[in-house]
């Protein structure tokens, strides 16, 4: 029941926009009956942030290639692509918004998820003697992250593999460890 509302959720959601979207529609299309998905998620904003973490998760999964450089590649390449993306920029465009009613709260439990999953991440690369003891790690996949959701929404300039490249290499002089 959960895959088949949360699938059925991003459908509508990218079909009609959050404004228009409506519990009873995904119960309908996800062959459950409404009180089931108040009970499981209580709020539309709930419900649609499980749904795009969900979503996300699995267009943007934690990279494990026994590399911290590589991994940081592969997250910000993966997120890129994920960005450019109808679905991807739905994502942005929501986060954006302070008017959606009880938004604040899933919008933090959705970033919540996505640097949690992301220091995975750093955890391995600090077991592995690649990152300096001690990188507060959400600080860092923010400062990760930031030139590409920048480029997106003010400079609009290209997010090609040059500029990844460049952001993860500029980042890997501050974090990595003195030998790595």
């Amino acid at each position: 029941m959960r895959t088949a509302v949360l699938t059925v959720t991003v459908d509508v959601l990218f079909e009609s926009g959050f404004d228009a979207l409506s519990i009873r529609e995904i119960a309908n299309r996800a062959g459950v009956h409404e009180s089931s998905i108040y009970r499981g998620w209580g709020t539309k904003a709930d419900l649609v942030s499980d749904a795009l973490a969900s979503r996300m998760g699995l267009e943007v999964p934690t990279p494990d290639t026994g590399s911290l450089r590589e991994d940081l590649l592969a997250l910000l390449r993966a997120l890129a692509a994920f960005i450019g993306t109808p679905l991807g920029e739905n994502v942005v465009r929501m986060a954006l918004r302070r008017d959606l009613p009880d938004s604040d709260a899933a919008r933090d439990r959705f970033w919540t998820d996505r640097f949690t999953r992301g220091s995975v991440i750093l955890d391995r690369a600090e077991a592995r003697g690649e990152l300096r003891p001690g990188i507060d790690r959400f600080l860092t996949l923010e400062t990760l992250v930031g030139p590409l959701y920048l480029r997106l929404l003010l400079t609009r300039e290209p997010l090609n593999e040059a500029i990844i490249e460049n952001v993860v290499d500029l980042m890997l002089t501050g974090i990595a460890a003195e030998h790595a």
